[in-house]
């Protein structure tokens, strides 16, 4: 049976002249509320341990409209500053329940400008979008149809770093379940092979920021030589942020397809718990690591196994996948990371990363079937006697 989930779909648009300008002027507006409103937040909790809720910043938004010095906010939809204040508000409920840190300022400087509108601040009507303030509809490239009969609940305006412009429309959608199929997985993440199957498969690391280092060194030459303020700076900010969409466009793209290939032919997904932020305090390896993107892989596959009806079980990260002999279960005293194959005492001869794989989908099935976590195992004594 078919699932109703919100989905988002973006694309890219091409803005007048005029829908540019109105545009730009409403980023600003939701920048500057935003920040205001953090502010008067901050001083009331640190300076009276008192919390504003949504509606006295609400209240305050109708204030500043009034103001001489704050009246350009009343030229912009009002929509897109609303929003700025419940975006604030859910990232105060976050900090409060200690899931996050602390909201954080935006800067004029930042890669990716957006404003948000509900549906009473656009129109939808014959498959063309009109926003609020502007007379005519937004030039978009439609890549992907919207399912069928639908409406459009908000709708994301974006420009990133490198100028394009973007739209995202939030839609009903309805997803059926992929065929039941009784393969299982198990996923070992690496960086010389991006995931090790527990079939024995290696997927190549594409290596996307490294291919086009480069390009990426020569335009940051060619910034840093420019004065700040002028327009070739511009120019050249402009000419980096390019390449960094190009390595990140085709980044995604390609894990994509990855997830959706596992998801399809697998019933049960088994990957391990990686805690990237800490991986990445190892400076001879965080910028391998980020090019490999491991956190966004979980991500996709944890939103495309619910939407297809499959089950992502996440091994414990102290659980020993590349220490553990498959074939009599010894844990090895030590693995360095240059070992890539290793022999056990019981003879069996293992490739490290497709070792990993297979324990890792061993120790998921057990997760499934009993319900139990999977800790490491432990020594019985300090004699170094394994289990």
């Amino acid at each position: 049976m078919a699932q109703q989930v919100k989905r988002a779909f973006k694309y890219r648009f091409y803005p007048t002249d005029e829908q540019a300008a109105e545009l730009s002027r409403t980023f600003g507006c939701v920048r500057l509320v935003y920040n205001r409103a953090l502010q008067e937040r901050t001083e009331a909790w640190y300076g009276e341990q008192r919390r504003v809720s949504y509606a006295e910043s609400s209240t305050r938004l109708t204030q500043w409209k009034k103001t001489e010095e704050l009246a350009f906010l009343a030229e912009v939809s009002s929509v897109p500053l609303q929003q700025a204040l419940r975006h604030l508000q859910g990232a105060f409920a976050n900090f409060f329940s200690k899931r996050t840190k602390y909201p954080r300022f935006k800067s004029k400087k930042n890669a990716r400008q957006a404003a948000e509108y509900t549906a009473s601040a656009f129109r939808w009507r014959d498959g063309r979008l009109t926003l609020a303030k502007m007379a005519e509809p937004l030039d978009i490239r439609w890549s992907r149809p919207l399912p069928e009969g639908t409406q459009p609940t908000t709708a994301t305006v974006s420009r990133d770093a490198a100028g394009r412009w973007f739209v995202s429309l939030l839609c009903d959608d309805a997803i059926a379940p992929a065929a039941a199929t009784a393969n299982a997985v198990g996923v070992d993440a690496g960086i010389t092979s991006l995931v090790t199957l527990s079939t024995g498969e290696k997927v190549a690391n594409p290596k996307h920021e490294r291919r086009d280092r480069a390009r990426l060194a020569n335009a940051q030459r060619e910034l840093a030589r420019t004065v700040r303020g002028s327009k070739n700076r511009e120019k050249a900010r402009r000419k980096v942020a390019r390449v960094h969409a190009r390595i990140a466009d085709r980044r995604r793209d390609f894990l994509h397809k990855l997830t959706t290939r596992l998801v399809r032919e697998n019933q049960t997904v088994v990957i391990e718990d990686i805690t990237v932020r800490n991986l990445v305090k190892n400076h001879s390896r965080a910028r391998a690591i980020s090019d490999a993107a491991w956190a966004e892989l979980r991500s996709m596959l944890e939103y495309k196994c619910a939407w297809y009806g499959r089950e992502l079980v996440v091994v414990d990260r102290w659980f020993p996948s590349s220490k553990l002999c498959g074939a009599c279960g010894t844990i090895a005293a030590k693995m360095p990371l240059n070992v890539r194959d290793w022999t056990c005492d019981c003879g069996a001869v293992h490739d490290r990363d497709v070792n990993a794989a297979r324990n890792i989908l061993a120790a998921g099935l057990a997760v499934s079937a009993c319900g139990a976590g999977v800790r490491p195992q432990r020594e019985s004594s300090r004699a170094g006697d394994r289990r």
